[in-house]
């Protein structure tokens, strides 16, 4: 006989329905499982043949078994299909209608006992079982709520292979339950006000989040760079619902436990010794790196010398076209990737450049050999470089500054101005950063009057500005004339975005 069920497969940080065709015949006993299934999913026999018997169903297996999982063009890989194949087999031997399969997706793994297991990337599925117009989902219990952010499905939760079938056999579905109260945000109570002094960084800080621009602080240790870092996404204005989904997506293929959906933007800092693929993504299995999970936040890297320089030179091309492309035998794959890059380094190699007190001993040489590990390109492509010197001790005992609230609503005003252009000229609803204007817009929203123009082309001559730092310029300079609420960007924003460049000693 012959029955068929639904579930889904992970692709990157999307999922794609599934179809588990099952069919038993007469003849020599055997089980085979087609459609490119991985080593997980081939043992899955052993699983669920341990799964049925423990749980009181006398499936014969003195039969020819054969599953498909269609499309047979896209690699499974993952135990997430237990569960949809043990009730497909269920179905086939007449203890489910099969009928009733055709329009519940079904995910889970199977312990031996019958016991089912949460999975990873419940979220994305619960998505693509939207998008293909399905009711209803059965998932493990333990993913009940991150199913229930999926407000148009229906999210039934088992326990057990025995709720599981019993849910799908079911006549008529009961209402779902209703999903745990989500938990309180654990949003970082860092405030601005925690900085003393750094009144340039501080005001770096500001103008990189409300035009959505990478940063990078230069300073010696203690300087408060990491701290400055830490308190970006405390004045960076909340997820969007799309943009919510998107992030939370990303997190549950990375397989982090979700209780429901994500509000505070990611803030994603890295150890220096990431590797390529843990940085960008990647792997056997492409799964998304740190580039990808601070997808709508900031991703922060310190002690940005110490980073392999591939693995920094790899994050060039995110950092342009905000997803990462990953090529593969069958294929590419494209994993979002519209972070903010913040970055903070020392000076010199051992940290005291620039300090009167504390002093340096490195040489010219070993300067120029620790900066050298940042390339041009790479330094091109970051809006603003602010120098946070070694506090005084009367900075330090100083009274607090502005308090993260109070910028933030400043970030919003400044950020609501962009999406309001944005949404002026046709462009599309996400890009409402001034980081994300393209030529033609920067052209039309950006463009100085004549003295900030006179500025600016003063500026290219003598630094050297490339064609990349003059459109950066004009990014800033525009994120500074919406903090200050002017509808056209003039030289004193032209020459403030000019300083947030770096200087010659730092581009050699």
């Amino acid at each position: 006989m012959l029955a068929t069920s639904l579930t889904a497969a992970l692709f990157g940080v999307e999922a794609r329905i599934v179809r588990v065709e099952t069919d038993t015949a007469q003849g020599f006993p055997s089980f085979t499982m087609v459609g490119l299934p991985d080593s997980a999913v081939k043992e899955s026999e052993s699983r669920i043949r341990a799964a049925l018997r423990n749980c009181g169903y006398g499936f014969r297996w003195d039969r020819r078994i054969t599953i498909n999982l269609a499309p047979a063009s896209l690699k499974k890989t993952g135990s997430s299909y237990d569960l949809a194949t043990a009730v497909g087999l269920l179905a086939a031997d007449g203890v489910v209608p099969a009928s009733r399969l055709a329009d519940v997706l079904i995910v889970g793994e199977l312990a031996l006992d019958g016991t089912v297991r949460p999975v990873m990337g419940v979220l994305p599925m619960m998505l693509a079982a939207r998008r293909h117009g399905l009711p209803a989902a059965i998932v493990p219990r333990s993913n009940l709520s991150e199913a229930s952010i999926v407000n148009d499905v229906a999210a039934y939760p088992a326990a057990s292979l025995l709720e599981a079938v019993e849910i799908a056999a079911a006549a008529i579905r009961p209402d779902p339950p209703a999903p745990p109260p989500p938990p309180i945000s654990r949003r970082d109570a860092s405030d601005m006000a925690d900085v003393r002094g750094q009144t340039l960084a501080r005001r770096a800080l500001e103008i990189a989040a409300a035009g959505g621009h990478n940063l990078l602080i230069i300073g010696p240790p203690g300087s408060g760079k990491t701290m400055l870092a830490r308190r970006l996404p405390g004045i960076l204005p909340p997820l969007m619902r799309e943009e919510a989904l998107e992030t939370t997506a990303i997190h549950s293929v990375w397989g982090e436990s979700l209780d429901a959906l994500m509000r505070d933007r990611p803030f994603r800092s890295p150890h220096h010794s990431a590797s390529d693929v843990a940085l960008v993504g990647g792997g056997v299995v492409p799964r998304p790196g740190e580039a990808s999970l601070a997808h709508n936040g900031v991703l922060f890297l310190d002690e940005l010398p110490e980073f392999r320089r591939s693995a920094l030179e790899a994050l060039r091309q995110p950092m342009e076209e905000r997803f990462v492309t990953i090529a593969r035998a069958r294929g590419s794959l494209r994993l979002p990737a519209r972070f903010q890059l913040v970055a903070a380094m020392n000076p010199c190699p051992c940290g005291g450049r620039g300090n009167m007190r504390a002093g340096c001993s490195c040489t010219h040489r070993q300067i120029r050999a620790y900066r050298s590990r940042l390339s041009g390109p790479l330094l091109d492509r970051i809006d603003l470089h602010v120098e946070a010197p070694a506090l005084l001790p009367g900075e330090i005992l100083g009274a607090p500054g502005e308090g993260s609230l109070t910028i933030a609503r400043r970030v919003l005003d400044a950020r609501a101005r962009q999406a309001a252009r944005a949404s002026q000229n046709g462009r599309r609803a996400r890009a409402w950063t001034n980081a994300d204007l393209d030529g033609a817009s920067l052209r039309r929203e950006a463009m100085p009057d004549a003295a900030g123009l006179g500025l600016l082309r003063q500026a290219m001559e003598r630094l050297g500005m490339t064609g990349r730092a003059h459109d950066r310029v004009l990014r800033v300079a525009r994120t500074l004339a919406d903090l200050e609420g002017a509808d056209r960007v003039g030289a004193p924003h032209v020459a403030e975005a000019i300083q947030f460049r770096p200087s010659l000693e730092m581009s050699d």
